[in-house]
């Protein structure tokens, strides 16, 4: 079983008025204080779910932190302009003092793109031409791009991002020519909370034989699962509170999702996630849905001394 790293998620779960400051910054305090490595927002912009926007949400965990990595996975980069994404996140790059992990993904061919003045059409295409163009951006003085989709003509953007090259690019992926694809142009795999278990295992597979086609390090690139997670020790009530939460986020119910998160006693919880990490998870992402200080407190001292 490869050592586990853990992270939390950013909370963003609120409606309109609800956000309280002095309860994220003390969430904040807390969660470094338990020694969480990092945190991570999720996009969802167009939803009846309550959810504010993660760059906004990294940006003021920044604020209240002073050692954790912050990121978000995935941004849906094919909805937005890549020279705009990319200044964006140079910036908190800048106010954190290095601190940003980036994660892309397409969003899949289902997306309102017509929402955001884009179409559907060739929109993989678009997604790798827009991680090309941020790099660029973060690595070269002057750039000159004649893409398909974005053309430059010897401009600058400065500030460069703190870490170099550039922050860590964590791709979401699915499908096998996603995950490979990953391989080639990314730093991480992060698997998807809506995911099981079983089928993180297999996309794991894939990314270390493409990594071993590609004459890769295996080292050189890092491997995650989100796990939305919910601790109780009544095992019932916690089904019950994660189903009702992924209802929510979703927007209707889904068994494979409600199947994939993980629900139950400390004990219950521990073992699938030894289960994700034995699947090749080298870094655990628990998602909360609830109470999220109080549960980000009970999987420290309940869930991860169980693990080794």
């Amino acid at each position: 079983m490869p050592r586990m790293r853990f992270a939390i998620s950013i909370p963003q779960f609120y409606g309109d008025g609800e956000f309280d400051p002095v309860e994220f910054r003390n969430y904040f305090a807390g969660v470094e204080q338990l020694g969480y490595e990092s945190a991570w927002a999720q996009e969802n912009v167009l939803s009846s779910s309550a959810q504010l926007s993660p760059l906004e949400a990294m940006t003021y965990a920044a604020a209240c932190t002073e050692r954790m990595r912050l990121g978000c996975v995935v941004f849906v980069s094919t909805l937005h302009s890549p020279v705009h994404l990319a200044k964006s996140l140079a910036s908190l790059d800048q106010l954190s003092g290095g601190r940003i992990d980036v994660g892309l993904g397409t969003g899949g061919k289902h997306r309102q793109f017509a929402a955001f003045g884009m179409s559907a059409d060739r929109y993989v295409a678009r997604f790798a031409e827009g991680v090309q163009l941020m790099k660029a951006l973060w690595t070269q003085p002057r750039v000159t791009f004649d893409g398909e989709f974005w053309q430059l003509s010897d401009v600058a953007m400065e500030p460069k991002p703190v870490q170099k090259p550039y922050p860590p690019i964590w791709i979401g992926a699915n499908g096998a020519t996603a995950l490979r694809r990953a391989v080639r142009i990314g730093d991480g795999f992060f698997g998807a909370g809506s995911a099981p278990t079983s089928r993180f295992a297999e996309q794991v597979t894939i990314v270390r034989a493409a990594l071993a086609e590609a004459d890769r390090d295996p080292a050189s690139f890092q491997i995650a699962k989100r796990l939305y997670i919910a601790v109780d020790d009544n095992s019932e009530r916690a089904r019950e509170r994660i189903n009702a939460a992924m209802e929510r986020i979703y927007g209707r119910r889904v068994p494979e999702i409600e199947a994939a998160a993980v629900a139950g006693s400390p004990a219950e919880c521990a073992a699938e996630v030894a289960r994700a990490a034995a699947a090749g998870a080298e870094l655990i992402l628990f998602t909360t849905v609830f109470d999220p200080g109080e549960q980000a407190a009970r999987l420290a001292a309940e869930v991860i001394p169980r693990l080794g």
